[in-house]
C-alpha cells in the first residue's frame, strides 16, 4: 500500500468517524508446546530451571493429564531427560496460578502411547513437588501446565536426588556420643534385597537408612523418629548381618523405642518412612528417661478400722511399661505383686512411710514415697438427759453427755426433737471443746428447749442428739446419734 492510498483511507476514516488500528499477531505457543518438541534437558545441567508462560499452550490429540488434575482447557509444555545414572528425580513446579498440574512418564515405547506415568501431582496452591525412581539411560518425559484456563507463568525445576549415605546396612551411620539427633533426606532411599520387614504393622518402607550403636557401658537406650511432617518406623536389631538380624523391637508415630544394651554389642537401627512417603525424617537415640513412679490413697485420713486402697499411677515415658511394683507399706508389711491397687488395714495409730519402687520391663528402676497418718477419731453420745414431763412454755434443760478417749477434739452437737407425721427439726447447736477422759467419764453439751403449742397435740416429744467430730472423721459414726426417752407434754 502506497503512503498516497494510505493517507487517504486514513482522511476517509476519520470522516465517517472511525479510526484504522493496525492489527496485532497472536502470540506462538511455547516452543515445547508439543510432544515430539520436548526442551531436552542436559543431565550434566541439573538441578535445572526453566519458566516458561502457557497462556497460549495446547493439549495434542492423544494427550492426558493424570492424577486427576482434568483436561478441561489445558495447555501444556514438554521436558525430556536421559539421566546418565540412576537415582530419584525430584520435580517441582511453581506457578503463579492455582489450577497447574506436574507428571512424570517413563518411555516404554514410541509416541505418546508409549508413555507410562510414573508420578503426578496437582492443585497444590500454586507450588507442587514430587520425586520418581529414574534409571541411567531409560528417556523419561516431564509433562507441566495449567487447566481450567488458567494462564500465567510456570517455573519447572528438577534435581537429581542421590541415595542418602547411610542407605545399605553395610554403610549404616556409626553413633558416638549421645543424645544423637539426625535428620536424613529418605528420598532417594532403597530398600536392599533380603532387608528385614519391621513388625511395626505397616509393611516395608519405599526406601531406609540404618543407623549403628555400641555402647560402652550397659544400661537403657530410647530411640524414635519424631514427626518432621512425615511419620516413620524405628527397628532396632542385633547381629551381623541381614542373616543373623534379630528384632528387639519396633515403633512408630514417634513412640519411644526403650531397650537395654549391653556394653560391648553392637545395635542396629532401621528407619523408614510409613505410608511409602519419602522425604526428610528424624531419629534420636539417647539415655532412656527414668520411669515416673507414682501412687494414692483412699481413704487419705484413714484410721486403725479402715482397709486403705492404693492406687498405682505410676507412668513408664520410655514406653514399656513395668515388670513388678514393690509396696513397702511402712509396718513391716511388703507386697510384690504386680497391679494398680493393694490394700492395708494398719493395726495402730502412727505415721507410716510407705514406698513404691517400680521396675521397667527392660530393668529400669525409681521408687516414690508418701507418709501415711493414721489417727483414729472416735466420740460417743453415752446419755441424753431429757425431763420426763413439760408444760408448753416452759424451758427445760436437755443435757447429752459424750465420750472420748482418743484425742481432744471439737465436737458439734445438734438437738431435734420430733414432730407430727415423723421426721426431725432441729431446736439447738453447740460447739465445744472435748478432753480426752477416760473410764467412760462424759463431757456435758448443756443445752435448753421451750416447749411450744405445737408439740401439746402430740403430747410427747422425743430429742435426738448428733455429734460431729470438726475437722476430722470419726471412725465408728454409728454411736454419734442418740435418741432419747419421750418428755410428756401438757398444756
Amino acid at each position: 500500500m502506497t503512503t498516497h492510498l494510505l493517507r487517504a483511507l486514513t482522511i476517509a476514516a476519520l470522516a465517517c468517524g472511525m479510526l484504522l488500528v493496525p492489527a496485532t499477531a497472536s502470540a506462538a505457543p511455547a516452543s515445547n508446546d508439543n510432544f515430539v518438541n520436548a526442551a531436552v534437558v542436559d543431565p550434566a545441567s541439573l538441578p535445572f530451571t526453566d519458566t516458561v508462560t502457557v497462556d497460549e499452550a495446547t493439549m495434542e490429540s492423544g494427550e492426558s493429564v493424570p492424577c486427576g488434575a482434568g483436561t478441561s482447557n489445558a495447555q501444556t509444555v514438554w521436558y525430556a531427560i536421559t539421566p546418565t545414572s540412576s537415582g530419584v528425580l525430584r520435580m517441582a513446579d511453581n506457578a503463579s496460578f492455582y489450577y497447574q498440574f506436574i507428571a512424570a512418564y517413563r518411555q516404554d515405547g514410541s509416541g505418546l502411547s508409549g508413555l507410562t506415568n510414573i508420578g503426578c501431582t496437582s492443585w497444590a496452591y500454586g507450588q507442587n513437588s514430587t520425586a520418581v525412581k529414574v534409571e541411567a539411560g531409560k528417556t523419561y518425559y516431564i509433562q507441566m501446565g495449567a487447566n481450567f484456563a488458567s494462564s500465567g507463568a510456570i517455573t519447572l525445576t528438577l534435581q537429581l536426588v542421590p541415595p542418602p549415605a547411610n542407605d545399605n546396612f553395610a554403610d549404616a551411620t556409626t553413633i558416638g556420643s549421645l543424645p544423637f539427633p539426625n535428620s536424613v533426606d529418605t528420598t532417594a532411599a532403597s530398600v536392599e534385597p533380603g532387608e528385614p520387614t519391621p513388625s511395626c504393622g505397616y509393611g516395608q518402607s519405599a526406601g531406609t537408612v540404618w543407623y549403628a550403636f555400641t555402647p560402652s557401658q550397659s544400661g537403657s537406650y530410647s530411640a524414635s523418629s519424631p514427626f518432621s511432617g512425615i511419620y516413620a518406623q524405628v527397628a532396632a536389631y542385633t547381629g551381623n548381618d541381614f542373616g543373623s538380624l534379630t528384632q528387639i523391637g519396633c515403633r512408630t508415630f514417634g513412640q519411644l523405642l526403650t531397650f537395654h544394651a549391653n556394653a560391648g554389642t553392637t545395635y542396629y537401627f532401621q528407619l523408614g518412612a510409613l505410608f511409602g512417603a519419602a522425604g526428610t525424617i528424624s531419629f534420636n537415640l539417647d539415655l532412656a528417661p527414668a520411669p515416673a513412679p507414682g501412687f494414692g490413697y483412699y481413704p487419705n485420713d484413714p484410721s486403725m478400722f479402715d482397709t486403705v486402697q492404693f492406687f498405682d499411677s505410676s507412668y513408664d515415658p520410655g514406653g514399656n511399661g513395668f515388670s513388678s511394683e514393690l509396696w513397702d507399706f511402712g509396718d513391716g508389711g511388703r507386697t510384690t505383686n504386680p497391679g494398680c491397687c493393694p490394700t492395708r488395714r494398719y493395726a495402730a495409730d502412727g505415721t507410716y512411710k510407705v514406698k513404691l519402687t517400680v521396675t521397667t520391663t527392660d530393668g529400669r528402676t525409681a521408687s516414690t514415697s508418701q507418709t501415711v497418718q493414721v489417727k483414729t477419731h472416735d466420740v460417743a453420745i453415752a446419755k441424753v438427759l431429757v425431763p420426763q414431763t413439760a408444760a408448753v412454755g416452759q424451758t427445760r434443760a436437755i443435757t447429752v453427755g459424750l465420750t472420748n478417749s482418743r484425742y481432744p477434739e471439737t465436737v458439734q452437737m445438734q438437738l431435734l426433737k420430733s414432730v407430727a407425721g415423723g421426721g426431725w427439726q432441729q431446736v439447738g447447736v453447740l460447739t465445744q471443746y472435748v478432753p480426752v477422759r477416760g473410764a467412760n467419764r462424759t463431757t456435758n453439751f448443756d443445752l435448753n428447749y421451750t416447749f411450744t403449742p405445737d408439740d401439746a397435740p402430740l403430747g410427747k416429744v422425743n430429742f435426738q442428739a448428733v455429734a460431729t467430730i470438726q475437722g476430722a472423721r470419726d471412725a465408728i459414726p454409728s454411736d454419734n446419734t442418740f435418741i432419747s426417752l419421750p418428755t410428756k407434754v401438757t398444756h
